[in-house]
């Protein structure tokens, strides 16, 4: 969610003012959502058949929204696997948000603590990748609630004690699969010099707000998540596309917008099963298991 610090807080705040951001949610699994603890198929090495020579621009890979994002009521809460369940699932791409206060980075949706810190964040990812060597993992890191513009430290300081620098793809320019494996791309999505690539050079389509779940808002965030889609599929694969399915409001929370969108999104997909198509990265909420094996299924 794009420009989401600040607005988001004042949504929250008045959620929890109405009694509509109370926390907890149902239990539903079906192939395009999932708000259960554990998705029900594994997709842990599936870029291991992926030609090292690909660009990783060529790669079609799903990624979840505010990925840690998993308390705080239904405004605030994006999935509901843990962050190494997800990995296992095969999401690829972790939108990770974190707030900085005096050198210490935790993990925020707006004003929702998610009780976990950055270093969490770094753990399950190294021992991901230590037992799938063959993967590679994709992290936009943003600021969270406040805009201190001096992370950079902090964020330093933290791959060195929970990971390592090694562990990093350190370049603006795009690897091939081969050069990936193995390694955490951060997509910079904060000022500093440089740790990875910047999360601005891919192309991206993220119209996170969406007024209420009434039909023409829905549509309206569809023709967005469609139109994007349909240019990755057809443009010089030189630069990465990123589509977010994502969106709310405070009449349109995180997981109602996703049972709209999410089966859309499976039967758009669906649709282009067995042709030669690349979708560039798909980001979601609460993904079922089967629509994120069919994002994996382009490659």
């Amino acid at each position: 969610m794009e420009g989401i610090t600040g607005h988001i807080v004042q949504l929250m705040i008045l959620g929890i003012l109405l009694g509509v951001a109370s926390p907890g949610h149902g239990a539903i699994q079906t192939p395009d959502y999932d708000d259960t603890s554990t998705p029900e198929i594994l997709n842990p090495s599936w870029m291991a058949t992926i030609p090292d020579v690909y660009s990783l621009s060529d790669v079609t890979m799903p990624g979840t929204h505010n990925t840690m994002a998993l308390y705080g009521g239904t405004l605030a809460e994006c999935n509901s696997w843990y962050l190494a369940q997800q990995l296992r699932a095969g999401i690829r791409f972790l939108d990770v948000r974190v707030r900085h206060v005096r050198g210490k980075l935790t993990i925020h949706h707006g004003i929702s603590y998610q009780y976990a810190h950055f270093g969490d964040v770094l753990m399950d990812i190294v021992a991901f990748l230590k037992d799938y060597p063959t993967e590679t993992v994709l992290m936009r890191l943003k600021e969270e609630l406040s805009n201190t513009n001096d992370i950079y430290g902090a964020v330093v300081r933290y791959i060195n004690e929970y990971a390592h620098w090694d562990l990093l793809w350190h370049s603006r320019e795009m690897p091939t699969m081969g050069e990936a494996r193995g390694k955490l791309i951060v997509l910079q999505d904060f000022t500093g010099p440089e740790i990875g690539m910047l999360y601005n050079s891919l192309d991206i389509a993220d119209d996170w707000q969406v007024s209420s779940l009434q039909s023409e808002d829905v549509e309206k965030k569809w023709r967005s998540v469609y139109n994007h889609l349909e240019a990755a599929a057809v443009s010089n694969k030189g630069r990465m596309f990123l589509t977010y399915s994502s969106g709310a409001s405070i009449l349109a929370h995180p997981n109602a917008l996703a049972k709209l969108i999410n089966p859309r999104l499976h039967e758009y997909l669906t649709g282009y099963t067995f042709q030669n198509k690349q979708f560039g990265i798909v980001t979601m909420d609460f993904p079922g298991a089967k629509l994120v094996q069919t994002i994996i299924g382009f490659n």
